[in-house]
């Protein structure tokens, strides 16, 4: 569902401010921080302020239309909900991120909740580690 007919129906309004964020967050590519949107939005409307994207986004998380994913880089990052779940691995050594389908966290999802009876939200998820090319150059076995 679209976050502007969403915030509509939830009896939010959509002020100019918002559509930019919005726009911002549905035009990035992969991840984007508020950081970055606030650069997109100050580009365009000049009067708004960094608050505002905090705001926003805390409104759209809470209405579940993005998702927040801290890569272990000092700031958090967002993702459209509905451009569909995914997880990533984030190499602590080099940085790379490997995204990993949802799929693939399904058996830990039922073991949680078999065995301890939590039911995790594993919607969108970062599991640092290290990569295979990390471990290689330090005579791992990969």
């Amino acid at each position: 569902m679209s976050c502007h007919v969403t915030l509509q129906e939830t009896g939010h309004r959509l002020t100019p401010q918002r559509m930019l964020v919005i726009e911002a967050l549905h035009n990035a590519d992969g991840h984007i921080s508020a950081e970055e949107i606030y650069e997109q939005l100050h580009t365009r409307y000049p009067y708004a302020n960094i608050s505002t994207v905090y705001r926003t986004l805390e409104l759209l998380k809470k209405l579940d239309l993005v998702t927040e994913t801290n890569f272990g880089e000092g700031r958090v990052r967002y993702h459209v909900a509905e451009k569909g779940h995914h997880h990533h691995l984030v190499c602590r050594s080099c940085g790379k991120i490997i995204d990993l389908e949802e799929s693939t966290l399904y058996p830990l999802k039922e073991t949680l909740l078999q065995e301890f009876g939590f039911d995790a939200d594993l919607r969108h998820l970062a599991i640092s580690g290290e990569c295979s090319g990390c471990r290689r150059k330090k005579g791992h076995k990969v």
